[in-house]
């Protein structure tokens, strides 16, 4: 019996990881805003991702990811209006509970 309950939370924790929240799963939702944010392409298909997003960081250490991956991407990627990025969630109609800025304390995110 001690086996199979040791084995069962194994499994939870391969299970818990693997829904885990990656920053290459935030750059795919936040690359369609790239044009929108340097101001040389409309909106687009820029909402969808920003939704998808917020569907996806449903924990706390999930939405920490997320914000300390576009953290990294507004202050790492040139030419980004970072008034736009800011603004992005409210264009887009959704709540993120942080700015997506360089400046943005993660730390603080819940």
């Amino acid at each position: 019996m001690a086996g199979k309950i040791a084995c069962f939370v194994v499994l939870c924790m391969v299970i818990a990881h693997a829904e885990a929240l990656t920053c290459g799963q935030v750059t795919n939702y936040i690359l369609p805003c790239l044009g929108y944010l340097k101001n040389t392409a409309p909106l687009g298909g820029c909402c969808r991702g920003v939704k998808n997003l917020a569907s996806a960081a449903k924990s706390t250490p999930d939405r920490k990811t997320a914000c300390t991956c576009l953290k990294s991407a507004a202050g790492a990627i040139s030419g980004i209006s970072y008034s736009k990025a800011a603004g992005l969630p409210s264009t887009c109609g959704v709540n993120i509970p942080y700015k997506i800025s360089p400046s943005t304390d993660c730390s603080k995110v819940t």
